[in-house]
């Protein structure tokens, strides 16, 4: 059996018309189409649908079973366009979003809140983890999106890669507030705050004080950048961190004392990249958002150089 949607459709319109011609008319089409859309509906049926005779034009009791299935199968119809719609303008389905904790409390969450609105039906997981958690989330398909520091190249991931400099945080009432650049010699001997050992940023910094003979002090080890902004803020140290953790501070400064950011030099950059999984393909919902996503951290650039 080989049944059409407007096959469907013209039947439901006859029996809601009660006539062949009142059909036609609502339809749009000529009598003689509409009455062979009926009888090649029959045909595929193997029974009749209407009882025809001189004045006489009535549904059979087939036709009365026939029109609740037509109509059911209709408003499922109906109800797959809708959600294929609301799907191809990104407003159904369900994102899952893996953050390292720089980007995970401010940056992240932002920019979804832009994303999702005016998107009532879209569901949303964001999780922090570490970058090395996020890339096996991501090649394990258990995450749609990761955003993280740039990981080796993985057959199981596709990744957007960016390089993002870091900033020198210096107290707003700091002498070295005024310079235009910041350099090691301008930090030497002085108390800085510093990520763990391994972690490359404190490699990088420490081959840049090391490059120009300068002492690194560091007074705090921390674990993620955000915590020090603080700690500069009250003028207990100085801080090299990366622009994602300065772009969020900014956005969300504290009512007391500030910090601002001034380039270093020598430059100190990290990777930082959007990942999805490489085995499966990407849901129009996922796409978008990492389009969104990468615009956003190309405007981060643009709105930090313009602030140097």
């Amino acid at each position: 059996m080989n049944l059409t949607v407007r096959q469907l459709q013209t039947f439901r319109e006859v029996m809601r018309s009660g006539s062949i011609s009142e059909a036609a008319r609502n339809l749009g089409r000529t009598q003689p189409a509409v009455s062979s859309m009926i009888a090649g509906l029959e045909d595929e049926l193997g029974f009749s649908l209407f009882d025809r005779g001189p004045g006489r034009f009535l549904p059979t009791p087939e036709a009365l079973f026939f029109a609740e299935e037509a109509e059911a199968i209709l408003l499922r119809i109906d109800r797959t366009r809708a959600n294929l719609r609301s799907l191809s303008a990104h407003n159904h389905g369900r994102l899952k979003i893996a953050s390292h904790p720089a980007a995970s409390g401010i940056f992240v969450p932002r920019i979804l809140g832009e994303f999702l609105r005016g998107k009532p039906d879209v569901e949303a997981t964001v999780m922090m983890r570490s970058s090395a958690v996020i890339e096996d989330l991501v090649a394990s398909q258990q995450f749609d999106v990761g955003f993280a520091e740039t990981p080796e190249p993985r057959n199981s991931i596709r990744q957007e890669d960016f390089e993002l400099e870091h900033l020198c945080a210096v107290p707003e009432n700091d002498p070295l507030a005024e310079a235009d650049e910041i350099t090691p010699k301008d930090l030497h001997g002085l108390p800085m705050a510093t990520l763990f050992d391994e972690h490359p940023s404190f490699v990088q910094t420490s081959a840049a004080f090391a490059s120009q003979n300068c002492a690194l002090k560091r007074r705090f080890e921390l674990q993620t950048f955000l915590p020090g902004l603080t700690l500069v803020a009250s003028g207990l140290c100085y801080m090299i961190c990366d622009m994602i953790t300065a772009d969020s501070y900014l956005h969300a400064p504290p009512t007391g004392p500030k910090v601002v950011f001034r380039r270093f030099r020598p430059r100190i950059a990290s990777g930082i990249s959007i990942l999805t999984p490489a085995h499966r393909p990407v849901s129009l919902l996922t796409t978008e958002f990492c389009r969104q996503l990468l615009e956003e951290v190309r405007r981060l650039e643009n709105r930090m150089a313009e602030s140097l």
